[in-house]
């Protein structure tokens, strides 16, 4: 039996609190600050770090403000809330508490939002997060990581503490299948490949990295030649690797679970390709702009929005026979 069907599927959002959490015990500088929101990983930290822990409630503006003013005396800090709400919610504090300050004054600030896309699929669009990858993108000195499993989830804290500045970290909801469960030492080049291929890459970030595997999956069944990278570090990755990778292939393929064409994964690979010179051609597999109120299953939705297997596969398949 594999390591990978050895590991036990967890939440994100566990493995990432239970690396914070041992941190914390090895660590006097940590710091973990909450906007009511839980966990059972949580309640360990509350009750064996009081002295490290703050509950500031329902107000993601203060969240963000204490957690500065921490960073600001030396600790690092994990501010912990639900994904849309510690992004758009406090959105100018985060610019200039964050990004801007943190120009100035080193300081080390990890914003870990939950519910990234679709996953917290029976509350609608209110709760749901299409526009992270954008708004976050958009500020100058803020990292951005986007697991797609649980073991990359767990191993973040550890790169988070040892850079400075500030990071968010966009975690799935929903217990996701395990990717990494031979480990995922090497973290530095932003991106791991899961399939090799020279007529396509499909590049994603987070869940849609699953839907890229089934993709190519159904792809490689009729003969075409498939690579898949996660890329889960959307700001600071491996430029020069990324291109040796696929310089091989016809073109590239990006998936993300957001609107397409509005300054995500789609724009920053537009622009790394045009910067590179590679004169590779690419296609967007992501949501179309505009708010959907339907609820039901991930994939029922994903299929609605045009990211799903079936879809996502039918529109790969066309843009190849372009190449």
């Amino acid at each position: 039996m594999s390591t990978t069907t050895m590991l036990q599927p967890k939440a994100m959002r566990d493995t990432l609190l239970l690396s914070v959490y041992e941190a914390m015990l090895r660590d006097d500088n940590v710091f973990f600050v909450s906007a009511d929101f839980g966990s059972p990983v949580l309640d360990k930290i509350r009750a064996d770090r009081p002295d490290r822990f703050i509950n500031v409630g329902i107000a993601e503006q203060n969240l963000i403000n204490v957690s500065a003013g921490l960073a600001l005396e030396g600790f690092k800090v994990f501010a912990y809330a639900i994904a849309p709400f510690i992004t758009m919610r406090c959105y100018e504090q985060v610019r200039v508490n964050l990004a801007l300050l943190s120009e100035v004054r080193p300081m080390n600030v990890n914003l870990i939002g939950v519910g990234a896309g679709y996953s917290y699929v029976v509350s609608g669009p209110t709760h749901q997060c299409y526009e992270d990858l954008t708004v976050m993108r958009a500020l100058p000195n803020m990292q951005i990581y986007s697991p797609a499993d649980q073991v990359m989830a767990a191993a973040l804290p550890e790169l988070c503490l040892a850079k400075n500045g500030p990071k968010y970290l966009r975690l799935d909801a929903q217990v996701l299948p395990v990717l990494y469960g031979d480990g995922v030492d090497g973290l530095d080049a932003g991106f791991r490949i899961l399939r090799t291929g020279t007529d396509v890459c499909l590049v994603a970030t987070g869940y849609m990295v699953h839907t890229a595997l089934k993709a190519a999956e159904k792809l490689s069944a009729t003969g075409c030649s498939v690579g898949v990278i996660d890329l889960f570090n959307l700001t600071s990755f491996a430029e020069d690797r990324l291109q040796q990778e696929i310089a091989s292939c016809r073109g590239v393929v990006t998936m993300e679970e957001g609107f397409r064409g509005r300054g995500g994964l789609d724009a920053m690979m537009f622009d790394y390709l045009a910067r590179r010179g590679t004169g590779i051609r690419m296609l967007n597999v992501g949501v179309d702009g505009g708010y959907r109120f339907e609820l039901g299953e991930r994939t029922v939705l994903h299929e609605q929005v045009g990211i799903g297997v079936e879809s996502a596969t039918a529109k790969i398949s066309s843009f190849m026979q372009t190449l």
